[in-house]
């Protein structure tokens, strides 16, 4: 291993701003010593390396693919932003004392140390230059979410800039998920997630809940703080873990500053604040860089929260009242299924366009009780499926005939030879054989011969799965029998039923 001396300009343009950061306990201002290879070495030299390495591109790359970005969008008039005179192409460019001085002055603005070096340059390049159709993007869905994530901040006393990391983390994209498993807005695991009160069901994943996974953000932001008092380790420890970040801390010698532990932090955590501190630069001198706003189409109109008070599907809504999936979808991605779990004990957040919620009021009921087509779909499916799953495998025994097990199974031997195909009433041990309880199925195995409908004997009987809003009156009258009737077949004493129960109808 090799020691290298790396003068502080290396790091820190800035070094007055970052000097009361410092351990002053065994530390020298003026150098800085730190083990490190030879590629080290050369990484701390490279901007464009810790580029490469971290997850921003792949973010922003997503962006690019988000479907209300494809289907309809509003650019702003860039004629009344560009107070620069730019060409509609123009890419400006700056040296870097006008970076250094506008990060300076953005510094004097907040609690968090900003600086500038050529990590910081490197991830300006990438929004301002590399990737300027994204960043456009991410301008446009920033009036989406920038007033949420300064209502939450503030509700935590915490630096409103902040705000800026969510661009970091998910690009704003409300449904990004990375190959760890981190998932939202501000790219929760499942584990921590689960520490901050984020629950993940089969139907709902609040990770994408946009609030929710905002507050949790914010409760773990300000407990990191209270840990470490110093806003670069907070938002090292918030993307490597705090466990990496106090390993870095102890192989630095104990000093307690993101750049000190810059080289023992992995790849992606040495890219995080530059480029944290890039596109807080971005978003503020946006114009000065000849960049503005591309706003998915859903800005064109407000939006709204109803409390929905049972199980509802998007594709209900969408039908009854004319809400368009994409819209759902896009401001409701907690909803993993596209289902909303709620009754009326646990009601549930649904947030729509403004146009939309009154008259989801006044046909709330209406909305939980009608069938989608695709509901109607899958009820015939699981009818079909409920007839199939209502019979059992008899696996013979030695001595058995086919008389015994049917008198066994209160079925005839025409129906299990009919059921199992079989031509001969001969039948071995370890034949498995399938037996309907009901006495026949719903769903024909093969077509019954003449014979075997002579020979067979009993009722068929369906099975019936009780729909929201029907009575034993209205399933009676469906099946042309009486309500006693299914009363007496299925064992009931009263006419309370509720949705889900089975019933047996004999015809």
């Amino acid at each position: 291993m090799k020691y290298a001396h790396l003068l502080l300009f290396v790091f820190f343009p800035f070094a007055s701003l970052m000097a009361q950061n410092y351990d002053p306990e065994g530390y020298d201002p003026d150098t800085l010593e730190v083990e490190m290879n030879e590629q080290e070495i050369k990484d701390l030299n490279s901007g464009k390396a810790v580029v490469e390495e971290s997850t921003v591109m792949e973010m922003l790359d997503m962006v690019s693919n988000i479907m209300y970005f494809k289907d309809t969008y509003l650019d702003i008039d860039s004629s009344l932003m560009n107070v620069y005179g730019y060409s509609k192409n123009e890419i400006p460019m700056f040296p870097d004392s006008v970076y250094a001085n506008r990060i300076e002055a953005l510094a004097r603005e907040t609690t968090i140390p900003l600086t500038f070096n050529t990590h910081v340059k490197s991830f300006i390049d990438l929004y301002a230059n590399r990737r300027r159709q994204q960043t456009s993007r991410m301008l446009g869905l920033s009036y989406v979410y920038f007033p949420m994530f300064e209502e939450y901040l503030a509700k935590y006393n915490l630096p409103l800039e902040l705000k800026y990391l969510a661009m970091v983390e998910s690009a704003l994209n409300p449904t990004a998920g990375s190959k760890a498993g981190a998932k939202g807005l501000w790219q929760f695991m499942q584990g921590t997630g689960r520490e901050f009160g984020l629950k993940v069901t089969s139907l709902v994943d609040d990770r994408y809940d946009p609030m929710k996974e905002t507050e949790a953000a914010c409760q773990y932001l300000q407990s990191l703080y209270a840990r470490y008092g110093d806003w670069f380790l907070v938002l090292a420890a918030y993307n490597s873990g705090p466990g990496t970040v106090n390993k870095a801390i102890i192989r630095a010698g104990g000093v307690k500053n993101y750049w000190a532990i810059w080289p023992y932090l992995p790849s992606e955590t040495r890219g995080y604040v530059p480029a944290f501190i890039a596109v807080t630069y971005v978003m503020n001198f946006a114009t000065a860089h000849n960049l503005y706003p591309i706003n998915p189409g859903l800005l064109l109109h407000g939006t709204d929260t109803v409390m929905v008070r049972d199980r509802v599907a998007f594709d209900q809504i969408n039908e009854c009242i004319g809400v368009p999936m994409s819209d759902l979808i896009f401001f409701n991605p907690q909803y993993t299924k596209q289902i909303v779990p709620a009754s009326k004990y646990n009601p549930c957040a649904l947030r729509m366009p403004m146009k939309y919620t009154l008259l989801f009021a006044q046909l709330e009921d209406s909305i939980y009780a009608y069938k989608s087509k695709a509901e109607i779909k899958r009820e015939v499916i699981e009818e079909k499926v409920e007839a199939v799953s209502d019979s059992f495998v008899h696996v013979v025994k030695k001595g058995e005939s086919l008389g015994s097990i049917a008198r066994k199974h209160h079925v005839t031997v025409a129906n299990i030879k009919r059921w199992n195909r079989l031509k001969r009433d001969s039948i071995r041990p370890g034949q498995r054989l399938t037996i309907y309880r009901s006495g026949a199925p719903m769903a024909q195995v093969s077509k019954p011969s003449k014979s075997s409908k002579a020979n067979a004997t009993g009722p068929t009987v369906k099975v019936h799965t009780v729909k929201r809003g029907e009575t034993l009156t209205s399933i009676a009258k469906k099946y042309r029998c009486s309500v006693n009737d299914i009363k007496k077949w299925n064992g009931i004493k009263s006419n309370n039923i509720k949705v889900g129960q089975k019933l047996k109808i004999k015809k």
